[in-house]
């Protein structure tokens, strides 16, 4: 599955089929499976992007899943509900502000970051919000974990900092063993 944005035509169309690309039709293409990852942030300000960049190294590794959809969610925040409200399970990779060291791995649950004031995003309470709506608007109960790195710069730049850059591996990591823990989970239930 490719990274794509909620909304935009699908690769290699160039408009030609344009009614072709309803809401419907999206969501559809997105929950091809029950789990769903979430990239978010902004590219253009610097370690704010590395959810987004997280997800684009997700998607090429050889280790993923083969039943997990991966969404460029970028700065988007309660628009990504309708995409994930049918998820069964929600992986959110972010910049986690925690005032630790550049670059410091953080896991948190859905339940947690809703308990912690301001949300501990960078995107103050975009992903918390979108969390908060996920419980409200679900059909089932979601299983939902963020996990982020502490961001060393967050102003413009299209560059990941030296330290969240050499994090960024770590980052991919953790978010394959958790696709693998649910995997295994769900296989067994």
């Amino acid at each position: 599955m490719r990274v794509r944005k909620p909304g935009s035509w699908e690769f290699g169309d160039r408009g030609e089929n344009r009614e072709e690309t309803s809401r419907e039709r999206q969501m559809d293409d997105w929950l091809i499976s029950g789990t769903v990852v979430i990239g978010v942030g902004n590219i253009i300000l610097s370690d704010d992007g590395v959810g987004v960049h997280a997800a684009r190294r997700l998607q090429d590794d050889p280790r993923l899943p083969a039943d997990v959809s991966i969404l460029d969610g970028g700065t988007m925040g309660l628009e990504l509900g309708p995409f994930v409200s049918d998820a069964s399970r929600v992986l959110i990779l972010d910049a986690v502000n925690t005032g630790e060291a550049p670059g410091t791995l953080t896991r948190m649950t859905g339940r947690d970051l809703l308990g912690t004031p301001r949300g501990r995003s960078v995107h103050q309470l975009g992903v918390a919000d979108l969390i908060a709506t996920l419980t409200l608007a679900s059909t089932k109960p979601q299983d939902i974990v963020v996990l982020g790195l502490q961001p060393a710069n967050t102003d413009w730049g299209t560059t990941l900092s030296r330290d969240v850059d050499a994090a960024l591996g770590g980052l991919v990591d953790a978010a394959l063993a958790q696709l693998q823990l649910w995997q295994k989970h769900w296989t067994l239930v």
